[in-house]
This record gives structure tokens, sequence and C-alpha cells, in this order.
């Protein structure tokens, strides 16, 4: 099983950046997915989530209407735009990967720093 996230970096506040995470190993159509993001010194928070049709989505309140979660199953790709980033949503975003049927199946990707910053 694996999750690779890409597509963070540096950008300086009101700016964007999509984040991508492409899976491999399990049946991705079937997760519900999920990104949660940790600064430094803080717990990790979860940021959206999606269910595995991409019908239902949830945020967080703090990136409600800046950030957008998406999937495309037949990728095995999850997605998360972001727009008019503050300094705030500084961390590292993760992956994951959730489904229970019997027992808990919960995958984490390693890790994409965002950086927002003048």
């Amino acid at each position: 099983v694996q999750l690779v996230e890409s597509g963070g970096g540096l950008v300086q506040p009101g700016g964007s950046l999509k984040l991508s995470c492409v899976a491999s190993g399990f049946t991705f159509s079937t997760y519900m997915m999920r990104w949660y993001r940790q600064a430094p010194g803080k717990e990790r928070e979860l940021v959206a989530r999606i269910d595995s049709v991409g019908g239902i989505t949830n945020y967080a309140d703090s990136v409600k209407g800046r950030f957008t979660i998406s999937r495309e199953n037949a990728k095995s790709t999850l997605y998360l735009q972001m727009n008019s980033l503050k300094p705030e949503d500084t961390a590292t975003y993760y992956c994951n990967a959730f489904y229970f049927a019997l027992k808990v199946y919960d995958y984490w990707g390693q890790g994409t720093q965002v950086t927002v910053s003048s």
C-alpha cells in the first residue's frame, strides 16, 4: 500500500496550491479519503474528507470556502485545491485512506510541506 503526496511548496499569503495524493496497493474507489495537516508543536487535525464516490465532502471550519477536496477514482488520486492561503495554513499535509469492514483499514502518506509566507 502506498499513498504519495505532492504539490506542496512555498507560497505567498493569498496564493493557491493544489495537492495530489496518488494511491496504490488497495481498492481506492471503496475508501473514504481525508486530508490532515500538522503544524509544528500542534496536533494533527482533519482538514477535509470525501466519501468513496465523491458525493459527500466535509471541511474544517478554518478552511471552509477556501479549500476543495476532490478525487478521481479512475486515476486513484485524491486532490486538495487550496486558495486564499494564510500563514496559519502552514503545515505538513497528509493524505489518509480509511475503510471499515469487520476491521479498520487506515493508511497514511508521508506528507507534503506547505509553507505560506511572504
